[in-house]
């Protein structure tokens, strides 16, 4: 008989056969993961889902990426090189060709486990999933709402009852989140498993050198005013609004530019106001990037003037390269990890947020790391090994 090393749940598993005096040894396979991401735009959650998977023990565990047809900037070579596969399906607004296909690709990838990460429609690919006799399927809240999106926000609050019908685990990114999707009683209870947006600290950490390479990349005088901000062009994260205190704020600050990463259906729209306020030479649409890490260091102020977040993943990484930050009062207070941050009402008008700024434009002292973001959940090494322990428990 063979003998067996690993505990009763250990999904890697050795296990010895003596055979002529040698000694062989079989590794169970790492357990596979569909990831359900929805449409991939390059967006916070697929950053989120990224930066796990990147740490992740991949022996363990391994991820696949199931993605609307319709997705962008997808990182195909990544991702397989890391061991994963890309999957595509009809978008889920062809409802029933996104059932049935989902439906085929969960039942021929055999999963285990589905862990879902388009908030409300987690409906629809959890129903799926259920169909497909899938026995763990994980309902995950990234996001809450706003009364301002009233289209988005019926859909949402429509399909909010819904959202833990054919779910077995919940998780959420924060405490608002959690609360938002699954109901205040649920998470009270413990029955919603907190993951954090963990980043890799170091990534982000303050660095002069890369901040003056970046800035002489871009041109950027010693004394520009560099005003940074990270997000998909979508309602939410309020672009019209920022552009109009940007217009505030080079009243005042003649020497100072806007640099906008990110895509979205709303892109056009911001680039079209940005010509009518004649601020072409002074903003700049840097698209996707690579590079986000290094932006943040040339950045003097980063502005997020959200209206609303599930948590504010970019905030996050903002505060670890120790910079201002300014950002709307809609987004969780939870994200404010050290005292760089402001919150302010978006009641308050543009100038109002102009002068906030300008306020602060003098630029911190960036050189010391600040250990709390270690100690308030953020770490990718400590929250990487959490969510592999939750995912082997399930």
């Amino acid at each position: 008989m063979p003998r067996k090393r690993g505990g009763k749940n250990s999904p890697f598993s050795v296990y010895y056969f003596c055979e002529k005096g040698k000694i062989m040894e079989t590794k169970k396979k790492s357990i596979r993961i569909a990831q359900i991401i929805g449409k991939w735009v390059g967006g916070g959650v697929e950053a989120v889902v990224m930066n796990y998977y990147r740490h992740i023990d991949r022996n363990q565990i391994q991820f696949d990426f199931i993605c609307d047809s319709d997705s962008k900037n997808i990182p195909y070579e990544e991702i397989e090189a890391l061991g994963g596969k890309v999957i595509l399906i009809p978008p889920y607004q062809k409802v029933i060709k996104y059932h049935k296909e989902l439906k085929k690709v969960l039942k021929k990838g055999n999963y285990k486990i589905v862990h879902s990460h388009i908030n409300t429609l987690s409906v629809f690919s959890l129903f799926a999933a259920k169909c497909a006799k899938v026995p763990v399927r994980i309902a995950h809240s990234h996001s809450t709402t706003n009364s301002k999106e009233k289209k988005k926000n019926l859909m949402k609050q429509l399909l909010r009852p819904f959202s833990k019908v054919f779910a077995t685990d919940y998780m959420c990114c924060s405490k608002l989140a959690g609360e938002w999707l699954f109901g205040e009683k649920e998470y009270r209870k413990g029955n919603v498993y907190l993951l954090n947006n963990a980043i890799d600290l170091d990534k982000f950490k303050y660095n002069e050198n890369i901040r003056k390479k970046v800035r002489q990349e871009f041109n950027f005088q010693e004394d520009t005013l560099v005003v940074g901000h990270i997000g998909r062009f979508v309602k939410a994260k309020n672009h019209s609004f920022l552009i109009d205190v940007f217009y505030e704020l080079q009243k005042q600050q003649k020497n100072s530019m806007l640099l906008l990463v990110g895509q979205g259906n709303k892109e056009n729209e911001i680039q079209e106001k940005v010509k009518q306020l004649k601020l072409e030479n002074k903003v700049m649409f840097l698209g996707q990037r690579e590079d986000v890490s290094d932006l943040y260091q040339a950045f003097d102020v980063f502005v997020f003037p959200s209206l609303y977040e599930g948590l504010g993943m970019c905030l996050i990484e903002a505060q670890c390269s120790n910079l201002y930050c300014l950002t709307s009062n809609e987004v969780p207070k939870i994200a404010k990890i050290n005292e760089n941050v402001e919150f302010l009402e978006l009641s308050k008008s543009a100038k109002e947020w102009a002068d906030r700024i300008a306020k602060n434009s003098i630029p911190l002292p960036r050189g010391k790391f600040n250990e709390k973001i270690q100690e308030t959940g953020y770490d990718i090494e400590i929250e990487k090994e959490k969510l592999l322990q939750k995912y082997l428990q399930l």
